[in-house]
């Protein structure tokens, strides 16, 4: 197996599992027992908040546990919307939101609250200056990704960020797929909230985090406890949260190495796919994207099939983001950076870890041409296109 999809999942680290193990057994207690069996599950939980933190410098009373990326983002879109609706109810986001914030975005403007949804170029970038003249003084909230999830754009959050601090507005970003895998301070790019989600670095699944800079007052998301501050009721998932922190440590230690390897990896398959296979489109920005984030744009097929042969040959990759992967609608990143419904819809995101290597890609590329080839002389309209071609016409 070839597995060309680490923006969905990745694959649990060995140390990040051994990490976990103790608090599946003998260290098993309730974190908020007094007695000592609770108490080292709580020491342990505060190890992870630390280890978490540093990533992003941040302190370590700003994080906050979640069950996930999108939770995370749920908890700042809502919390904020509540507590600063009294300042104004106007949020700006961006048409390529994980759907995360925008069906989040879709539910306040049911409550009441105006959402502007900002268009972003061919290379799915937010244009800086839009940006702030879509800012009203009843806004009280941007929300923009650190990097997007389909097509690896990174975008430019330091700037927006500056622009939030000067006029006083809330900024949130979804750095889900940024977190352990590029530099991020939050203190240097004036980020007042950050969601990440444990599993796309090698931590488990189910359990993500919040960082809520500190003097923000948010209101509670799940009431019902005291726990994490009394700002998440819930007895707290110590394995996932020891994992997370084990997972956050290990992408700190490893991400100059791994991320020079991945860019590597990625430039090359971007080259080979260019060279080898005609009539495709790179989608994302070349350069300003995440290290191991391929997406690809075919003419003339339909991505679905693409993906079922990849997989009969062993290839794992995508058509978008793993939330929507049943859904038959085109990527509304691919139409937001300007593609048609056909492009949108022959699509496919590879997204590489460092376990990868040049041999495996080369596969990758021969399998493509074949499979691409095959797709096309079933097509219809490359058929037409070929006459075209040869007609002039």
């Amino acid at each position: 197996m070839i597995y060309l999809d680490n923006a969905a999942t990745t694959k649990t680290a060995p140390e990040v599992v051994e990490a976990m193990l103790p608090y599946f057994g003998e260290a098993y207690g309730n974190p908020s027992a007094i007695y000592s069996l609770g108490s080292a599950g709580k020491k342990a939980v505060n190890e992870a908040r630390r280890a978490i933190a540093s990533v992003i410098n941040a302190r370590q009373e700003e994080i906050y546990f979640t069950a996930g990326g999108t939770e995370a983002d749920n908890w700042a879109l809502k919390a904020a919307a509540e507590s600063y609706r009294e300042k104004g109810r106007h949020i700006i986001t961006t048409k390529l939101e994980h759907h995360a914030v925008l069906h989040t975005c879709r539910y306040l403007e049911k409550k009441g609250y105006e959402v502007t949804y900002l268009d972003v170029d061919a290379d799915g970038l937010v244009d800086v200056d839009v940006l702030k003249a879509a800012i009203r003084p009843d806004t009280i909230l941007i929300s923009v990704m650190f990097a997007n999830n389909e097509i690896g754009t990174i975008e430019p959050v330091g700037e927006i960020g500056a622009i939030a601090r000067e006029r006083g507005i809330l900024f949130h970003t979804d750095a889900v797929q940024a977190f352990g895998q590029v530099p991020v301070d939050v203190e240097e790019l004036n980020v007042d909230m950050l969601s990440a989600s444990a599993h796309k670095v090698n931590g488990p699944k189910g359990v993500g985090m919040l960082y809520i800079r500190t003097g923000l007052k948010l209101r509670s998301f799940i009431h019902g406890g005291a726990q994490e501050r009394n700002r998440r009721a819930g007895t707290e998932n110590v394995p996932g949260i020891v994992g997370f922190g084990a997972a956050a440590a290990r992408a700190m230690r490893l991400m100059e190495d791994k991320g020079k390897k991945e860019r590597e990896l990625r430039d090359y398959l971007i080259q080979n796919i260019e060279k080898q296979v005609p009539y495709c489109r790179l989608n994302g920005h070349r350069e300003r994207r995440l290290p191991g984030n391929v997406n690809f744009s075919f003419r003339f097929i339909e991505g679905e099939s693409l993906l079922i042969m990849l997989d009969m040959k062993g290839i794992c990759a995508s058509s978008g983001s793993a939330c929507t992967s049943g859904s038959l609608d085109p990527s509304h990143v691919l139409l937001a950076i300007g593609l048609k419904h056909e492009e949108a819809h022959g699509s496919l995101r590879m997204t590489l870890s460092e376990e990868n290597t040049k041999e495996e890609l080369d596969e990758v590329v021969e399998a493509l041409k074949a499979i691409v080839s095959r797709l096309r002389e079933m097509s219809p309209l490359y058929e037409d296109f070929v006459k075209s071609q040869k007609t002039g016409k």
